[in-house]
């Protein structure tokens, strides 16, 4: 459930840099029964102005990542986050880059990498499904690596600041959810690897076909993007048939504020198959006469529900992939997919890593542009 504005790798390290204490920021998770909500609090860190730093370079910074462990057996089924000061003072979404937890023991649906319980960005908000119907299981001791990055696009400073993420859920041993879901993504970056993008001027497109571990039904549809994107499409390309599409939704001044949401659960849901290739594909139109550092991502996310008597796979922790998205994720390594392979010394050369069976596209542009 998506999604994250692009920040230049330089100015993390400058960011981070210029609010030294943000590498000793810490990572918790508290337990809210009365709520029945989990809360993942991140912080604080500092957040020097990054209004003088030009289009995409707001300061950005990168707190630890770390581990924590779900307390219980039970469903998630909704998400919520706000950001706050030292006083519990309210802070504007936009300091929130992007968010990622992610699940280190099982796959994802179109990659053989770790899965991604949730990924937010700013215009994400708060999102959440019909608990009575569905939930996303979770097992007490079960695993969750907290990811997150900040960045500072105002002309403001702003210290000790907290991100404060709310996960609904429900306990197990209750007559509901009635069925178990489980998230899932696909992004024109895949493999694995940075996910933003160089964005040229005028209308470019950008994609990334593969085919699901499993069949079942997408029930809700959400995207990631940045400005300037247009549109973005989820498409059967075997049935040659368009699943969804997405557009971004602006304030009055035409500022990216949230996208739309495909709730195909309405419809009992849109199947899908192993032996059909699906394609992400979004389109940008830079008004500008320059490339914009990183200006560019695109994500497709969202709830899939397994067919009948099928189990969601284990990680395969020695696939390639796996083992390279993992050191990507825990900051060992930087950059697209070609950079990161070359970092990783013990990963074999891109041709020769088994990702056709991915339906992996080159990173990047596709032969679309107009």
């Amino acid at each position: 459930m998506n999604t994250f504005r692009a920040a230049a790798i330089g100015l993390i390290a400058l960011g981070i840099a210029r609010a030294s204490f943000a590498q000793q920021s810490t990572v918790r998770l508290e337990d809210n029964p009365e709520s029945s909500e989990l809360v993942v609090v991140i912080g604080p860190v500092s957040l020097p102005s990054g209004g003088a730093y030009g289009h995409g370079a707001h300061g950005a910074v990168s707190p630890p990542v770390e581990t924590v462990l779900l307390p219980f057996d039970g469903y998630l089924y909704g998400v919520a986050y706000e950001l706050v000061d030292a006083t519990g003072r309210l802070l504007p979404n936009d300091l929130l880059h992007h968010l990622n937890l992610i699940d280190p023991d099982h796959r994802e649906l179109f990659l053989p990498i770790s899965q991604r319980i949730v990924a937010v960005g700013r215009e994400t908000g708060a999102q959440s499904i019909p608990w009575f119907l569905f939930g996303y299981p979770v097992s007490a001791g079960q695993r969750m690596v907290v990811s997150v990055m900040l960045h500072n696009p105002t002309s403001e400073d702003y210290k000790a600041v907290s991100v404060r993420f709310h996960l609904k859920y429900v306990k197990a041993n209750r007559p509901w959810p009635l069925f178990s879901v489980y998230p899932f993504h696909i992004d024109v970056a895949f493999p694995v690897g940075d996910k933003s993008f160089d964005l040229p001027p005028g209308r470019s497109t950008w994609s990334y076909k593969g085919s699901p571990a499993l069949p079942g039904r997408l029930m809700v549809v959400i995207s990631h993007m940045h400005e300037y994107a247009e549109r973005i499409t989820l498409e059967d390309v075997t049935e040659g048939r368009l699943i969804w599409e997405g557009f971004p939704i602006k304030d009055a001044e035409g500022n990216l504020k949230g996208v739309t949401i495909g709730r195909l659960y309405r419809k009992l849901g849109v199947k899908i198959f192993p032996e059909r290739v699906y394609r992400v594909t979004i389109t940008y139109n830079n008004p500008t006469p320059d490339t914009l550092f990183r200006g560019g991502m695109g994500v497709v996310g969202g709830v899939f529900m397994p067919a009948s008597g099928v189990e969601w796979p284990k990680a395969d922790t020695h696939d390639p992939l796996y083992a390279l998205d993992r050191k990507h994720y825990l900051r060992e390594v930087r950059g697209r997919f070609d950079v990161i392979v070359k970092q990783s010394e013990h990963e074999q050369a891109p041709e020769t890593m088994p990702m056709h069976r991915h339906g992996r596209n080159p990173p990047g542009r596709d032969d679309r542009r107009d």
